[in-house]
């Protein structure tokens, strides 16, 4: 038997997931529109799933823990790693943020879901116009990321301190 809120929260998680998927897809991004909403729908119905089939909290969070776990599958796959770095960081992320909006819908919170919504909009637009303005002073002070290792002395070699 579906109830009435548990099909407005599926509905609710599809629209969330297409409003980020769809900035993902306006990017230019592997995981946009539709690849958001079915992971946003999938934890919303994964949710309601275990909220409807198990008795007691324990049970509950078990499942919960495991479509986290299966998100970062997906995330993983999303990561390319090649000579100028790792690649896909943000898709990754976006896949694990994605799916937890979905949890929060199925589980009834709603002011969660959108709240997160709208501040993952936000980043991902915002901030990336704040990015390549900071990707140009990097390049241009030839300032680069690098190891954590105190022993690094800056140069292209490690050297160790004595």
């Amino acid at each position: 038997m579906i109830w009435q809120e548990d099909v407005f929260n599926i509905i609710l998680a599809t629209f969330l997931g297409a409003a980020i998927g769809l900035e993902r897809e306006l990017s230019g991004k592997s995981a946009g529109l539709r690849t958001n909403l079915l992971i946003c729908l999938g934890a919303s119905i994964f949710t309601i799933i275990s909220k409807r089939m198990v008795i007691g909290e324990e049970s509950t969070t078990r499942i919960a823990a495991q479509i986290v776990t299966g998100v970062g599958f997906l995330g993983a796959g999303a990561l390319i790693q090649d000579r100028r770095g790792v690649h896909g960081l943000t898709t990754a992320a976006t896949i694990w943020l994605v799916a937890s909006i979905g949890m929060a819908c199925g589980a009834g919170f709603r002011s969660l879901a959108i709240v997160s919504t709208i501040i993952a909009i936000i980043a991902l637009t915002g901030l990336h116009r704040l990015a390549r303005p900071l990707e140009k002073h990097r390049k241009k002070n030839k300032t680069r990321h690098l190891p954590d290792d105190e022993d690094y002395l800056g140069d292209d070699r490690r050297e160790i301190k004595e």
